[in-house]
């Protein structure tokens, strides 16, 4: 319910108040223009204080920090933006271009139909030494220089003989060149901390894995090569590789660092593996990576 203003006073009522005396409210009451006066006042009070807030937001330093800790860098922030320390990467092109090819390996190879059924009857078993079970994981996966996304391929390819039943394939890798020489090295230690081991597959077969240097062309800044045979377990001594019924698979695992980018390969087969080639492959790569390296830093 709303009260009629109250009646404001006549001049002829002011001018008969006796000479000296004034009007006030009295204690606790507030007049009608009091009030309107008392609004433009408050009003500024509170611009100012949200004025002062603001700008303590904007152009403190502190500003950025409070009781939730600092604020989540964006992805223009230096501090999520690729580490100095990592050098040029090739192109997808580049990367390519450095890639082997059917041609390259004769008549009998051709581009890839699938993978081979013994990725899995063979090489998807562990072992108990760490350094075993990674090798294994290493020859299942390909993933030779790490599974993350600054060590993934720049470019793959795969073949097959289809003669012979050998399958390669081959992957260019861009990182750092202490990084893959660590992974070079640590494959020259293989053939002695597992030169011969038991791994087993997800139904407890038993495999006998022998793990043996191999001999590569002096190409590259580094490189390093394995050869790996996967059969059954032999019952004694008599039989290097086991017991020959269910298939001994070989595979050559090899890798050459050319500056920071690097080819690796793995051609494996449950006949006899073709030396030529593991060996032409890396020739030819190693000679299309180095060439590709010197047009990407004409092209800089």
């Amino acid at each position: 319910m709303q009260h009629a203003p109250a009646a404001r006073p006549s001049p002829a009522h002011s001018a008969r108040l006796p000479p000296g005396t004034t009007t006030r409210p009295r204690p606790g009451t507030t007049t009608p223009s009091h009030r309107t006066a008392t609004r433009p006042l408050l009003a500024a009070a509170i611009a100012a204080v949200l004025a002062l807030a603001a700008s303590a937001c904007v152009g403190g330093g502190r500003g950025t920090e409070g009781q939730d800790g600092p604020v989540t860098p964006t992805a223009q922030s230096p501090a999520v933006l690729p580490s100095a320390e990592l050098p040029p990467v090739l192109t997808r092109g580049q990367a390519r271009a450095a890639l082997v090819g059917a041609n390259d390996l004769g008549e009998a190879w051709e581009p890839t139909r699938g993978a081979a059924t013994w990725r899995d009857e063979l090489l998807k078993a562990t072992a108990e030494r760490p350094d075993c079970r990674r090798l294994l994981d290493v020859l299942y996966t390909e993933e030779l220089f790490g599974t993350g996304a600054a060590t993934a391929p720049r470019a793959t390819a795969a073949l097959d003989d289809v003669d012979g039943g050998a399958q390669l394939h081959y992957r260019v890798t861009s990182y750092r060149a202490a990084d893959l020489d660590r992974t070079l090295a640590w494959l020259g230690t293989l053939p002695d901390t597992c030169g011969r081991f038991e791994a087993r597959d997800a139904h407890g077969t038993a495999r006998d894995v022998r793990v043996t240097g191999l001999t590569l062309p002096e190409v590259g800044d580094a490189r390093r090569g394995l050869r790996v045979t996967v059969g059954d377990t032999a019952p004694d001594d008599g039989d290097p590789r086991g017991d020959t019924a269910g298939g001994v698979l070989t595979v050559d695992l090899v890798a050459v660092r050319v500056g920071d980018d690097a080819i690796s390969l793995t051609n494996g087969t449950l006949g006899t593996p073709a030396d030529d080639a593991t060996r032409i492959s890396v020739e030819v790569g190693a000679d299309r990576l180095t060439e590709a390296r010197r047009q990407g830093r004409a092209q800089v």
